[in-house]
């Protein structure tokens, strides 16, 4: 990782926005995401006492898709088209993937979302981590391609190839990546990672 890259990008942004993430222009957009709204409901509707019916897991999931500012109106679209379609085997496994993920094995509950998503072309990075990005904030990290490709390779991460199609492997590597990233800038950015992702987008920008 290139930290002098990383340390000249927190400088830039803090010339530009000198309340860091406290600052109102960041503030402002950060409300049109509702982050503690969504992170509430998403807790809410994935208690661990919810998924003795997987049926609701899965409507749940779909509710949060559609709510979430960081998924696309395309991507929103094609979920919300192709979701009714859904075999009811794959909802049972989808709603185990979706515990496991939450409230186990994350590594296999990844893995049987993305398979099931898989059959209805819709295994797209946003849709697969924005509800874990809800659930803990703070921990898991929302990928959008082009960021998580532009970060790869303008911070220089060593090892990390980006994948198109979302696998744990990839997904563990940048969350601790974006994580160690977040403990080397300063205390004016500071939040959860969504935000924190969303200044290393800015820092692309030309």
């Amino acid at each position: 990782m290139n930290i002098n890259k990383l340390k000249a990008a927190e400088e830039n942004f803090l010339g530009r926005y000198p309340g860091g993430f406290a600052d109102p222009e960041i503030e402002a957009i950060a409300k049109k995401h509702k982050m503690e709204k969504m992170t509430e409901l998403t807790r809410e509707y994935f208690a661990k006492k919810n998924f003795d019916d997987p049926y609701l897991i899965v409507e749940n999931f779909a509710k949060m898709i559609t709510k979430s500012s960081m998924v696309s109106v395309f991507e929103k679209v094609k979920f919300r088209n192709a979701f009714p379609d859904f075999d009811p085997g794959d909802r049972v496994v989808l709603a185990q993937g979706l515990k496991d993920l939450f409230h186990g094995n994350q590594k296999k509950g990844f893995g049987n979302i993305v398979s099931v998503l898989q059959k209805y072309d819709l295994a797209k990075w946003p849709v697969v981590t924005s509800v874990l990005t809800y659930f803990e904030p703070e921990k898991e990290v929302f990928i959008k391609p082009t960021t998580a490709k532009g970060v790869i390779e303008y911070f220089e991460i060593e090892n990390l190839k980006y994948s198109p199609k979302p696998t744990w492997d990839f997904y563990e590597k940048y969350r601790t990546v974006i994580n160690e990233m977040k403990k080397l800038t300063g205390g004016k950015i500071t939040g959860n990672n969504a935000g924190f992702c969303g200044f290393l987008m800015m820092s692309l920008e030309k």
